[in-house]
């Protein structure tokens, strides 16, 4: 059945497909995160372990809940592996144990995902005319920003 929001189907079917394009970087950066918590060494490994556990818990709720607004619009939500990587603005190194590229991989990758949902929140609103989803994106962007926060001071020494 069809969505009969107050919004035109032009609309949601653009940002529902915007919403694909975050669905795919936010599962790449939950699997990213939780590689780098299995494959964490150091001498810190059980404060880091615990912290890329909590990091891929989050990522793992903001999954569901793209996906679940994707849903809300009408529409289907994308789900296969092959899919999101087409999908995704983030980028996969190459396999590494070293926690400060570890961490840098994973700010990169929180900072891909802020400037795109600062487009978003404006094209949302502006353009798309729905202010539910600019006000969703904008929720997101306040938790990328918060785990940003938390890997940058990692670096900051």
């Amino acid at each position: 059945m069809k969505a009969n929001i107050g919004i035109g189907d032009n609309h949601l079917k653009a940002v529902a497909e915007k919403l694909q394009v975050v669905l795919a970087d936010e599962q790449v950066l939950y699997t990213k995160t939780r590689n780098y918590h299995w494959n964490v060494v150091g001498d810190n490994f059980s404060e880091m372990h615990l912290f890329f556990e909590k990091q891929y818990g989050e990522l793992a709720e903001i999954v569901d809940e793209v996906a679940e607004r994707i849903r809300m619009l009408g529409h289907y939500s994308t789900g296969r592996l092959v899919d999101f990587l087409k999908l995704t603005n983030l980028l996969e190194p190459e396999y590494t144990n070293v926690q400060s590229e570890q961490i840098k991989n994973l700010l990169d990758d929180h900072e891909t995902i802020i400037r795109h949902l600062r487009e978003l929140i404006t094209e949302f609103a502006d353009k798309q005319k729905d202010l539910g989803s600019s006000d969703f994106v904008t929720g997101l962007l306040r938790q990328h920003e918060k785990m940003a926060w938390m890997l940058r001071s990692y670096l900051d020494k």
